[in-house]
Formats: C-alpha cells, sequence, structure tokens
C-alpha cells in the first residue's frame, strides 16, 4: 500500500535550521517514465546538504564551511552547479531503500528490490546532476530515482550500513580511480574520520596503497583500524613529518591554509585531486610548483559511470565496510546536522525516516 502522503523534511531556502521544515502531507511523488518509487530506509547527511543550506557554494563566499555565517546563505548561485536551487526541495542524497512502483519503460520485474541510489544524474543531452539537487532526495518516506541509478544490492548489511555508502564511497572511489592509485604507492588522505576521507583510507587500502592519514588525534585509532599505516595530526607540519616529495597521491576533502604543504610531498609527477574545501576553498598555488614537479591537479564531483557499479561490488563481496557513527529519526534533522558540524565523529550519520 503506497500512501497518498508522506513525512518529509523541506529546505525552504539558504540559510540556518530554521529553513528545515518537517512535514507529514507531502504529496508521494510518482515515478515518470523510466523512474522508479523507493520507499527509503536510510537515508546519511553530507557536507553537500549544509553546504547547499547555507548557500556555500556561491562564489561569494570564501570561508569553511564552519566559519559561513546563516546570512551568507542568500544567493542566486548558492547550487553546487552555480545556479540557483529551486525551493522547496528535499534533500538526501544517500538513498538506500526497496523499489515499491515502476515507471513506463522499467521492467515490473524490479518490484521489491533492494536498491542504493548512484547519486550522479545524467540525464541525455542536459548537463550531470546530482540526486537531491537538481531533484529530490531521500529525507523523506518515499522518492523517485531514474531506474538507471537505482542499483541492486544483495547484502546483510542494515538500511543504516547501506545509507553509508552511495555518496562518499563513490566520490572517493572516483578519486582514487581518476588519480590512478595503485599497488604500493603512497597515498595521503586529508579529512580522514569524514565521511569521504574514511572511505578513501578504506579503498586505498583495497587497492595495495600504503594510506598515511591527516586526523584528529582523538580519532587516531579508529583511523589506523580503517587501515592506514600512520596518523598525524590536521595540523601537522607534513614536509617535516613526512619529507618533500614523499607520497605518490594526495586526496583531499580539506582545502584551506595547508594546500601548499599537500604540494610539497607529493612526488615529481604526483597527482592531487579534491572533492571538498571544509577549511576554505580559496588557496595559495605556486604555479611553479605545480609545472617543475610536473604534477596533476585532478576535480572529483561527477564521477564516470563504472564507479558506482564496482562499489556495488565491493559491497557485495565485503570488500569494504561500513562506517556508522550515529543514526537518528528524520524527525531529528537538525540535531544530526549539529552533531555532523560538531566533527566529533568517524564515519557517517544517518537518518531513519
Amino acid at each position: 500500500m503506497i500512501p497518498a502522503r508522506m513525512k518529509a523534511v523541506l529546505l525552504l531556502g539558504h540559510g540556518g535550521f530554521e529553513q528545515l521544515q518537517l512535514r507529514d502531507d507531502v504529496p508521494v511523488p510518482v515515478p515518470q517514465a523510466g523512474e522508479v518509487l523507493i520507499r527509503v530506509g536510510a537515508a546519511a547527511v553530507n557536507n553537500t546538504d549544509i553546504n547547499t543550506r547555507i548557500g556555500w557554494y556561491s562564489k561569494s563566499v570564501e570561508g569553511a564551511t564552519d566559519a559561513v555565517t546563516e546570512a551568507a546563505g542568500a544567493s542566486d548561485d548558492g547550487a553546487w552547479t552555480g545556479t540557483a536551487l529551486g525551493f522547496p526541495r528535499i534533500q538526501g542524497t544517500d538513498a538506500c531503500g526497496r523499489i515499491v512502483a515502476v515507471g513506463h519503460g522499467v521492467p515490473p520485474q524490479r518490484l521489491g528490490e533492494r536498491v542504493l541510489v548512484d547519486p550522479v544524474l545524467r540525464p541525455i543531452g542536459a548537463p550531470a546532476g546530482y540526486f537531491a539537487s537538481e531533484c529530490n532526495g531521500a529525507f523523506a518516506e518515499y522518492t523517485c530515482a531514474p531506474a538507471e541509478n537505482a542499483f541492486r544490492v544483495d547484502s546483510a548489511l542494515t538500511d543504516v550500513e547501506l545509507a553509508s555508502f552511495p555518496c562518499s564511497y563513490s566520490t572517493a572511489e572516483n578519486l582514487l580511480e581518476r588519480s590512478h592509485v595503485g599497488r604500493d604507492q603512497i597515498v595521503l588522505v586529508t579529512g580522514a574520520s569524514g565521511g569521504v576521507g574514511s572511505a578513501a583510507v578504506q579503498l586505498a587500502r583495497r587497492r595495495g596503497a600504503t594510506v598515511i592519514a591527516l586526523a584528529d588525534p582523538s580519532k587516531a585509532e579508529q583511523v589506523r583500524r580503517l587501515g592506514a599505516a600512520r596518523v598525524l595530526g590536521r595540523s601537522a607540519d607534513l614536509v617535516a613529518e613526512l619529507g618533500a616529495e614523499s607520497v605518490n597521491v594526495v586526496i583531499d576533502v580539506v582545502g584551506g591554509s595547508q594546500f601548499p604543504a599537500l604540494l610539497e610531498v607529493l612526488k615529481r609527477g604526483g597527482r592531487y585531486a579534491v572533492s571538498g574545501a571544509i577549511a576554505g576553498p580559496i588557496v595559495s598555488l605556486d604555479l611553479r610548483t605545480l609545472y617543475l614537479k610536473d604534477l596533476q591537479l585532478i576535480g572529483g564531483t561527477i564521477q564516470d559511470r563504472d564507479v558506482f557499479g564496482h562499489l556495488i561490488g565491493y559491497i557485495e563481496r565485503s570488500e569494504i565496510q561500513p562506517l556508522v557513527a550515529a543514526s537518528y529519526p528524520l524527525a531529528e534533522i537538525c540535531a544530526a546536522q549539529e552533531a555532523f558540524l560538531a566533527k566529533r565523529h568517524v564515519g557517517k550519520i544517518v537518518l531513519v525516516p
């Protein structure tokens, strides 16, 4: 039985927590041609949820994500694509659930499948977008997604555990793939206790790389258990600790003032891959370091098509493990985001509708 109305959290505009409104009278979406309707079992919290809410993606914002005032959110370029976001919007990029209805052209045999949603939308003839940004997402009891984005997953993990994977792990895997991380390489991962960082530690170890991680000292032991060979503090003097030209690849989600040191510790021909800038998006770059060392700078947002399918395989073969710090009822989304922003956790925080 699919109800006519559902519980969902609406983002009413850019700003503070007051912009998140829990409603129980939101119409259940109807799957269009090529889409499936998913009953959401769990949906994780990501940096992009907060960044979008506060308008951090606007070019007018230059500070760290935790330094942006709520007033800075009023922007017509506050979506991650650099355009205006349509409101109200249901956020929630990480979706785990079951298919309960299908649109025209989708085989009815898919009904009942347990799925994870690939967050990258690739409409034919249009720019790529992101689930829960260019369309409504999973902070609700039901959500629609393109059938090709709903990947069947066969796993004994709970919905909460599975919801920790899609956005962070596919982002990390994409960065590792684009920077050609392989066996016996040395990889430096910043923000290693967060969602993407902790995923990158696991996934780099899966590839046979040696991982050096940057994290708060209080979280060092947990990060080591994920596979890091060495854990340094977030503000460590990297050149003094590691030596210049000592690592093959940097996986960065932090940015900020440490950016020059990250390039200094890269070996000649090394690769720097980035998918976040929680410490600040404006960095200092000496172009001589870039070209004299033959470095590659790699951005990663739109994942390559094969990445999510590979991730499903890793999950089903138990080659990677979920890392859930806490779960909250959907009604407590503000408390969940406050806990996320406090950065005292390791891994993911998940909402359950």
